[in-house]
């Protein structure tokens, strides 16, 4: 009575760019002897692992990372949004002052202008208006919003405006930026509470 044998071997390797090969055979073999399964095995692993090594080496075609699949569609995205805005990654245009164009900073146009004007007429040092900032509300000029951006700009008033604004009796900005938000505060929660006792209609 014959018994049958079959065997597998397989080999799965990692190449460059993400990507992999793997190659398997499979083969069957008979035998008559069951003292012959151990021998026979070993001679069928042994013939198996040779030829997938044999065979795996010839890696075949492999891309060209940075031409092929997803990196062409990116470059082409990337194109495509630099035509879209010219001024995006690294041209940014700058007007007279050296300052990036305004549509960069989280405050209106309006309060970003006021405040290269204060540094512009002052002849103040840019990276102490920077530090200011970073003092006051812990980020740089151009992530400031518009209420934090009300308040740098007050204290640049409050240090380097005229006499008049100095000593007019009003408090320190820092003071006025914190009633700000109070008063703001305040009338949303009076928003939000319903007339005449609680009762909405």
């Amino acid at each position: 009575m014959a018994i049958v044998l079959e065997a597998n071997y397989a080999k799965k390797l990692g190449l460059p760019g993400y990507s992999s090969h793997q190659y398997s055979i499979s083969i069957r073999a008979e035998i008559t002897d069951l003292s012959q399964i151990e021998q026979e095995s070993s001679r069928l692993y042994q013939l198996l692992q040779e030829a997938v090594d044999r065979s795996i080496q010839k890696v075949g075609f492999m891309p060209d990372p940075s031409t092929y699949g997803s990196a062409v569609a990116d470059s082409s995205s990337t194109r495509n949004s630099h035509h879209r805005n010219p001024h995006r990654n690294g041209s940014q245009t700058s007007n007279s002052n050296g300052q990036r164009n305004s549509s960069e900073w989280r405050c209106s146009d309006k309060q970003s202008a006021l405040i290269q004007k204060i540094v512009q007429e002052k002849n103040l040092d840019k990276a102490d208006v920077e530090r200011l900032a970073n003092e006051m509300f812990g980020i740089g000029v151009r992530q400031l919003d518009r209420l934090q951006a009300s308040g740098l700009i007050d204290e640049l008033f409050e240090r380097h405006g005229s006499t008049s604004a100095r000593n007019s009796g009003r408090p320190p900005s820092a003071a006025r930026f914190q009633q700000r938000i109070a008063t703001l505060a305040e009338q949303a929660r009076s928003v939000s509470r319903p007339a005449n006792g609680g009762n909405l209609l």
